[in-house]
């Protein structure tokens, strides 16, 4: 059967040039794809929640294949839905389901049934696909629909995928449609959104239906989102991270009634930022150096790296090295690490209480080329080197706020304390950026 639109000419626009259209200034195409096993994105009206879609999209190596569970708001069809066989359209064309692995989800779980009447006028689902249709036309799709029930429903049905993907050995994106808090003041939405986004950062589901009971959080893809966090556990995600949030409020201008929309995406945590965690960890509450252990190919190369940290979004520490200063990349992380919680001299030292608040990322560099001129940089694709005499000053790449290269020279120039008008030399360098 073939699944129509329902809100095509409402959601988003019903003609396929306007719709490319729009969705081309929601997202960015020069992001870093990173390999994520889910992704928490939102499904309200285009300008409203279109910009946190499209970042969190963005940010996703795709595969073939992406199992998307959405809220059932109309309360038609089973509680707990999804469809099997079949294809589902929008203005972009239209996308197959992947009848293999829905079946092998269908066959492993005790909860989910085969059903199209629940899908047939829910918009959850249907609003994520041209982000992604965007982005690769022949993507399959898995639709779930998931009504009331109990936490242990939803994380048995999570299991189930799981257990799905890798009996098939296959590769699939599990994308949880959601909005957070609806129609509160931008004050309230923010402060119970922040309590169901850490949870979810934490990866813990329990703690997750918890908050959304005890503070009366309308996040309305709550059960998608609690299979999401039991499946991507089951698959090895340790890590999430917030790629974006607002309100409707930021597109309405008006903050007294909002609806708060968050792009969350949740992966495996690279083992050099696990290394970085654990050495950060130990030295704040042992005062001792970690050994790195047994070492992962990236580990035993020498390299240039930097370690940053953040604290709720924003910045905390960052501090490396052009160039290879120790054996290996491992041992390099493990003192940028704890020179970025102690020693950046932009922030007093990390403290034991502030351990659980943290997130890393560890860039390993690649050796700094000189270039002739600015014309040859890409703020996105390269770091930058500025250097006058035996003052350098480096900037990474891909920065939040950096899209310029003379941004990027001025900023290297201020760091080095070079001033606007003498003579320097330009290098470049990429990165490998783990998260």
């Amino acid at each position: 059967m073939i699944r129509n639109p329902v809100v095509a000419g409402q959601f988003y626009p019903e003609s396929s040039e306007r719709l490319k259209a729009m969705i081309e200034m929601m997202v960015d195409e020069r992001a870093h794809k990173e390999e994520v096993i889910g992704a928490v994105s939102p499904h309200a009206g285009y300008v409203y929640s279109g910009p946190v879609a499209g970042a969190v999209i963005s940010k996703i190596r795709f595969k073939d294949t992406f199992i998307i569970m959405g809220p059932n708001h109309t309360g038609r069809g089973k509680p707990l839905s999804i469809m099997t066989e079949g294809k589902w359209e929008t203005p972009l064309g239209e996308v197959e389901i992947d009848a293999e692995l829905a079946k092998q989800i269908l066959s492993l779980s005790s909860y989910l049934k085969e059903d199209h009447l629940a899908h047939q006028y829910e918009h959850s689902i249907e609003v994520q696909l041209p982000f992604l249709q965007y982005f690769k036309k022949d993507i399959k799709l898995v639709p779930i629909v998931m009504g009331f029930a109990t936490g242990d429903v939803y994380k048995e049905v999570g299991r189930g995928i799981a257990r799905a993907i890798r009996d098939l050995n296959r590769e699939a994106v599990i994308i949880a449609s959601s909005d957070m808090t609806h129609y509160e003041p931008q004050e309230s939405a923010e402060r119970k959104d922040k309590q169901a986004i850490k949870a979810i950062l934490d990866l813990n589901e329990n703690e997750l239906m918890k908050r959304i009971n005890e503070l009366d959080i309308s996040m309305c893809g709550y059960a998608p989102t609690v299979s999401l966090i039991s499946a991507a556990k089951e698959l090895g995600a340790t890590a999430a991270e917030l790629v974006k949030y607002q309100t409707s409020g930021d597109t309405t201008g008006d903050y007294s009634s909002v609806v708060g929309y968050a792009g969350i995406i949740l992966r495996r945590m690279s083992p050099l930022v696990q290394l970085a965690k654990k050495a950060v960890e130990t030295y704040v509450n042992e005062g001792k150096v970690v050994k790195p252990g047994e070492l992962t190919p990236e580990m035993k190369e020498r390299a240039g790296t930097f370690v940053s940290i953040h604290k709720r979004g924003g910045l905390r520490g960052c501090i490396g090295t052009f160039e290879p200063t120790r054996k290996n990349v491992a041992e390099e992380v493990i003192s940028n690490a704890i020179s970025s919680a102690t020693r950046d001299p932009r922030f007093p030292a990390v403290s034991p209480n502030e351990l659980e608040d943290l997130d890393y990322s560890v860039d390993v560099l690649t050796k700094p080329r000189e270039v002739g001129s600015k014309e040859e940089l890409d703020p996105k694709k390269y770091g930058v080197i500025v250097e006058c005499g035996w003052r350098k000053g480096l900037l990474l790449p891909d920065l939040e706020g950096v899209d310029s290269v003379e941004q990027q020279i001025d900023i290297c120039r201020q760091k080095a304390g070079i001033a606007p008008g003498e003579p320097v030399k330009l290098y470049c360098f990429e990165v490998r950026r783990y998260k």
